[in-house]
């Protein structure tokens, strides 16, 4: 299978037309001016995560939720959302069955703005955000991981994911495949593409 160049998906990201909607929950995600000096200043929390392992927030797409669902759907355990910005991918899981589904999430703006959109939904009792630093949280017990996050930590990323989950879990990656791992499908084009990963008893395939 094809593995695409992340510095492609990164121009494509980069010259994406963004609408107002997007605009807004970016703003979200980025924590505003206000937010961004009490972040620094007067939550320590948010301190102790390295700046390299800090992820920008930029929504999935409708498309990319989709091809997510469409590598997930039917499948039984846990489902989490890694750094799960809006929550939208979780609103989707449980949806679609798949539960219990949750996100894990360290902007508090972006936990509440997911509160919000279940809220909305009827589903505020049916899914689970949490304000948990994504490296932290144990995968032991998730069989379902969805992960949207830049290149520069997927490394990292695949070494938590190969000591934690348990056999059979599956791992969906949006935007940007995992660096090493051999995926089992791929569904999308250009940046709504999308790879699962299969974690067998001795731990994912391998790139060739």
């Amino acid at each position: 299978m094809e593995h695409d160049d992340p510095a492609e998906a990164l121009t494509e990201l980069r010259e994406r037309r963004v609408g107002a909607l997007e605009l807004l929950q970016v703003a979200a995600g980025s924590g505003l001016a206000a937010y961004a000096v009490w972040a620094l200043l007067l939550q320590p929390g948010f301190r102790r995560v390295p700046l390299w392992l800090q992820v920008p927030y930029v929504g999935a797409s409708a498309r990319q939720v989709e091809h997510v669902m469409s590598l997930l759907r039917g499948r039984p355990g846990k489902t989490v959302d890694l750094g799960s910005g809006d929550g939208r991918i979780v609103l989707a899981a449980h949806r679609c069955g798949l539960r219990p589904a949750v996100g894990y999430e360290l902007n508090p703006w972006l936990v509440g703005l997911a509160r919000l959109h279940a809220w909305r939904a009827g589903c505020q009792h049916s899914v689970c955000y949490l304000r948990e630093d994504l490296w932290k949280v144990s995968l032991k017990d998730c069989y379902n991981v969805s992960v949207f996050l830049a290149p520069s930590v997927l490394p990292l990323l695949e070494d938590k994911l190969k000591a934690e989950l348990p056999t059979g879990a599956r791992v969906v990656s949006g935007r940007f495949p995992l660096p090493t791992w051999q995926p089992v499908a791929v569904v999308g084009e250009g940046l709504d593409r999308v790879w699962a990963y299969d974690i067998q008893s001795n731990g994912p395939p391998l790139l060739s």
